[in-house]
C-alpha cells in the first residue's frame, strides 16, 4: 500500500502550481493528460517506501506547457491551464479536500491581486541611474550640519546627573570590595 505525501498547491490566472513534499525522491514518475488527471509515484528513504497521489483536477490543462522540477526536497509542477480563469478549488470533486492537499501560502496570491503588476511602471524606469550620487540622505551623516560631531547615541546622556553610590559602613552585612583606581 503507498502513502501519500504533503502536497501544496496555489494558483494564477493561467497556472497552477503543485508543490510535492518529498525529501530524497527516487524512481519518480509524473503524468499529466490534457482533461486534468495528475498522477505522482516516487520511493523515499532508505527502506524505499512508496509513494503515491492520484488528482483529478478542477478543468483541463495544457500539458505542452506545464514543467516538472525534481529537487532533492521536493518536486515541483508547473501546470499550464487550458482556459485562462480561476478556479474555485483544485480538484473535480466537491466537498473536504484529502487530509495530505494543502494550500501553499508562499506561493497563494488572491485573484483580485494576481493582476497587479510588480514590475515598475514605465515612467518609473530610471536605469542605470546611481540614486547614491544625488545626497537625498540615507547615508552617513544624515540630518547632521556639516561640522557637527556624529553622535549616534539614542539618548540624551548630556542632561543626565550622575548620583553618587551611597557609602556602607562596617557593619553593613554583605561583602565589600575595596575598588582602587589605577
Amino acid at each position: 500500500m503507498s502513502r501519500h505525501p504533503i502536497v501544496k498547491w496555489a494558483q494564477r490566472l493561467d497556472d497552477v502550481f503543485i508543490t510535492i513534499e518529498l525529501p530524497d525522491a527516487q524512481d519518480v514518475k509524473l503524468k499529466l493528460e490534457p482533461e486534468g488527471k495528475f498522477f505522482f509515484s516516487a520511493k523515499s528513504g532508505a527502506d524505499k517506501i512508496p509513494y503515491e497521489v492520484d488528482l483529478d483536477l478542477h478543468d483541463k490543462v495544457d500539458v505542452d506547457g506545464s514543467k516538472a522540477s525534481v529537487g532533492n526536497r521536493n518536486i515541483c509542477y508547473l501546470v499550464k491551464k487550458a482556459e485562462s480563469k480561476w478556479w474555485s478549488r483544485l480538484l473535480k470533486q466537491e466537498g473536504r479536500p484529502p487530509v495530505f492537499l494543502k494550500v501553499d501560502w508562499d506561493r497563494w496570491v488572491d485573484e483580485d491581486e494576481d493582476d497587479v503588476d510588480t514590475k515598475p511602471a514605465p515612467d518609473m524606469d530610471f536605469g542605470d541611474f546611481d540614486f547614491s550620487k544625488m545626497n537625498m540622505g540615507g547615508g552617513e551623516g544624515f540630518g547632521a550640519v556639516e561640522g557637527e560631531d556624529d553622535d549616534d547615541s539614542d539618548t540624551e546622556d548630556e542632561n543626565v546627573e550622575e548620583i553618587p553610590a551611597p557609602k556602607k559602613d562596617a557593619s553593613s552585612s554583605g561583602a565589600e570590595h575595596e575598588v582602587k583606581n589605577v
